[in-house]
């Protein structure tokens, strides 16, 4: 029995360990894997580990020995699901193990906006405190939560999470989601009625057809002026020059994002250089016991599927 990791680093860097996946079976990793690669490297697995890497009818069809792909990530679109069935190789993700990690993000953009912490720390230390008439100062309006409204479209794992740190800050929150789950915590309402009304929208719907571009200058320009835009879910959920532009315009008061339509960005990436936009390179998910969560979690399936009980199988 044979597991190879083909694109590990983003996983594991090193502050953590494979020794539970090493137990199992011989494991040959790698931290990435060139497409032109992964052939050589994976004819002799019986189990793929993957993240990001593609893998598609081509490919598939030489791995003659593959019988299992562990997605170590929730998202699968890299894999060919449904020849992967034809073939009976299954697949299997991991589901909301991140969710905790991926909501304190939301609310470090959602502070940021509030606050300019990052703003007002460069202020002191390049003097401006130093020769301040007064005992303080701002730079930016120093916003209160209390009784802000949030409003979350998708309403999923991650958004619950939010909605539930939302709560201690006092925040109104109001939800869109074609499936409408019983809760006292959020108020369900139309996606016009979030746009119109949220002072933050945070996205956690998943990317369809029907979401792709869900963000562009029609329903910008719904938003309040003084609303923010955050997006820790999937970068084509926003047309990113509609965004730029009402950024520039002034059509909204800022975006915080975690994630970009491609990744890593381009240079001439029009949110780049847009006004009050703050970037994170797609490190939502990443938390030290996140990732450790997932590493264990995969474990568990791998395990599962030797013993004959698969879980969270996708195909």
């Amino acid at each position: 029995m044979k597991i190879v990791i083909l694109d590990g680093y983003t996983i594991n860097p090193g502050d953590l360990s494979w020794k539970d996946l090493e137990k199992i079976a011989e494991c040959e990793i790698y931290d990435r894997s060139e497409q032109e690669q992964v052939y050589d490297r994976a004819k002799d697995a019986d189990i793929i580990i993957t993240s990001k890497v593609l893998l598609n009818k081509e490919l598939l069809e030489k791995l003659e020995k593959l019988k299992y792909i562990s997605v170590i990530a929730t998202g699968y679109n890299n894999i060919d699901i449904k020849f992967a069935k034809e073939k009976n190789i299954k697949v299997s993700n991991i589901p909301n193990y991140s969710s905790s990690s991926v909501a304190q993000l939301v609310f470090s953009h959602i502070l940021e906006f509030a606050r300019h912490v990052g703003h007002h720390d460069e202020t002191v230390k390049n003097g401006k405190w130093f020769e301040a008439k007064d005992f303080c100062y701002w730079d930016y309006p120093q916003i209160e939560l209390t009784d802000k409204t949030l409003g979350l479209i998708g309403y999923g794992n991650v958004a619950k999470t939010v909605a539930k740190i939302a709560e201690n800050f006092d925040l109104n929150i109001i939800a869109y989601d074609i499936y409408k789950s019983e809760t006292t915590r959020v108020k369900f309402v139309s996606l016009d009625e979030i746009f119109t009304e949220s002072d933050f929208i945070s996205l956690h719907c998943p990317l369809t057809k029907d979401t792709e571009g869900i963000i562009n200058s029609t329903t910008l320009l719904k938003m309040k002026k003084t609303a923010f835009l955050v997006n820790t879910a999937r970068g084509p959920l926003i047309i990113e020059q509609d965004l730029a532009d009402a950024l520039n315009k002034e059509i909204i008061a800022g975006a915080g994002l975690d994630v970009l339509k491609v990744e890593p960005p381009t240079k001439d990436n029009p949110l780049l250089k847009a006004k009050n936009c703050y970037i994170t390179p797609h490190i939502a998910w990443s938390s030290e016991k996140s990732r450790a969560r997932l590493i264990e979690l995969t474990v568990k399936n791998i395990k599962s599927f030797l013993e004959g009980n698969t879980v969270n199988i996708i195909n």
